[in-house]
């Protein structure tokens, strides 16, 4: 179990001690220059009075606790800085898969998260009630919160979890400081700002965020269920928006658990009537939005309440600065129907802690110079533009009238159902089993 530490203001040296700043353990680690010269031979700093960490990790959403695994596991002192020790109940990502499951392998992670998660190893795709093709590559569905509490639960002892609100940033060179509401402060060699779309403290540093697509998308989540006394006849599922009036993207179907969970993927205007249509009544809604999801759904539920989160599309300037780096969505959003943001924040925590970091650490000082390295990285740009392009391409593809957006999507929808039936007719395992008018949907 990871140390939490709590610090009540006014909080003396020794009280500290006592609640768990110790913990960091004393002596030289890698990328400490705390060591000095005193009475004629070398000590060192008394780290859990001087609250000092190699590494301070503003936020312990997703970006943050996967970076203070990482960091933790190859021997770096990190304090995580968040509001909560058990974090919330939040909407956000709720399914991984593809290329996310390679990046969470090379963290070293994804077998962890898979045994906390629901697997599907097929997706039906489907567009205006028919099967255009089948994702036969594995899926992980689960909620947020557990996602993150899960990684929070790999903590090495070298990561301490401190539930506090960072209020203030001093960045120099050499050395950072982290200021909280309660009065205490955490210094660190490196700040790493992972408050995802919040504010925060980024401002502090005259960091400016400039919109570049307003209520871009609004995703919405909510549970479903069959029938009483029937069953979904698929493992997982997704529905295509059946025209550019209706301004879904898709509906995408996948089990947490025992329950089948849907995120349901829009571009609509956040004072439209139909998001509060489909609060009330989403039963209706959907099936009158998308009409041939009912051969698919039957009589189905929903079951909870409908979540929604609205995305800006925002990029910031003056972000580059001596010893403070954003990741994940501090630095850039993405649109959740793209299904990058997650793909861009992985590689993110990858180069920074397993390439940049290390480097870093390994000699004297934090100048802006060094962070610049991480913001030139080659993997991280080509994950940053692929984000912004798909963003765009997603509402473009779901929305635009004309004629030869038309024909791309006719194209597009075209060339995965001829690949579909190649691959099913030549492997012959369709690996689902549906009713006889469905079969011949696939041949």
């Amino acid at each position: 179990m990871f140390n939490i530490v709590r610090l009540a203001s006014g909080t003396s040296s020794s009280t500290r001690e006592k609640v768990g700043f110790a913990a960091f353990g004393s002596g030289h680690q890698r990328g400490d220059d705390s060591r000095h010269k005193q009475g004629g031979r070398e000590q060192e700093d008394d780290l859990h009075l001087e609250q000092e960490a190699d590494v301070a990790i503003v936020g312990a959403g997703l970006s943050g606790c996967l970076a203070a695994t990482v960091l933790g596991r190859a021997g770096y002192r990190v304090a995580l800085i968040d509001r909560y020790a058990q974090y919330p109940p939040e909407f956000r990502v709720e399914k991984i898969g593809g290329d996310q499951v390679e990046w969470l392998r090379r963290l070293d992670l994804m077998d962890t998260i898979a045994a906390s998660s629901t697997r599907v190893d097929q997706v039906i795709n489907v567009s205006r009630g028919k099967v255009i093709d089948l994702t036969n590559t594995s899926h992980y569905g689960f909620l947020y919160q557990d996602l993150i509490n899960v990684v929070r639960a790999q903590f090495p002892e070298r990561v301490k979890l401190i539930v506090g609100k960072a209020t203030n940033l001093h960045a120099t060179s050499s050395r950072q400081q982290v200021e909280l509401a309660d009065g205490n402060t955490v210094n660190a060699r490196l700040i790493i700002i992972a408050t995802g779309m919040a504010t925060g403290v980024v401002h502090k540093l005259g960091v400016v965020r400039k919109i570049v697509s307003e209520k871009h998308s609004i995703t919405l989540g909510f549970d479903i269920a069959p029938a009483a006394g029937t069953t979904f006849n698929f493992q997982a599922l997704t529905y295509y928006g059946e025209t550019t009036s209706d301004c879904v993207d898709y509906l995408s179907l996948f089990p947490i658990g025992s329950y089948m969970r849907a995120n349901l993927f829009t571009f609509r205007d956040s004072r439209d009537p139909w998001l509060r249509r489909v609060r009330a009544m989403p039963e209706v809604t959907l099936l009158d939005t998308l009409p041939g999801l009912r051969s698919f759904l039957g009589d189905f539920r929903v079951t909870s309440k409908v979540q929604n989160w609205t995305m800006d599309l925002y990029r910031l300037e003056n972000y580059l600065c001596d010893g403070v780096v954003l990741i994940g969505d501090a630095f850039q959003t993405s649109c959740p129907a793209a299904g990058t943001g997650v793909s861009r924040l992985l590689a993110e925590v990858h180069q920074l802690c397993k390439v940049h970091v290390p480097r870093w650490l390994a000699s004297p000082g934090m100048e802006a110079g060094k962070i610049a390295q991480f913001y030139a990285d080659p993997v991280k740009q080509r994950s940053d533009r692929r984000a912004i392009r798909l963003s765009n391409y997603r509402r473009s593809l779901t929305m635009e009238n004309s004629w030869t957006w038309d024909m791309h999507r006719r194209q597009a929808f075209l060339r995965r159902k001829i690949v579909g039936w190649v691959r099913n007719t030549y492997s012959g395992q369709l690996g689902f089993h549906r009713p006889a008018e469905w079969r011949s949907i696939c041949r």
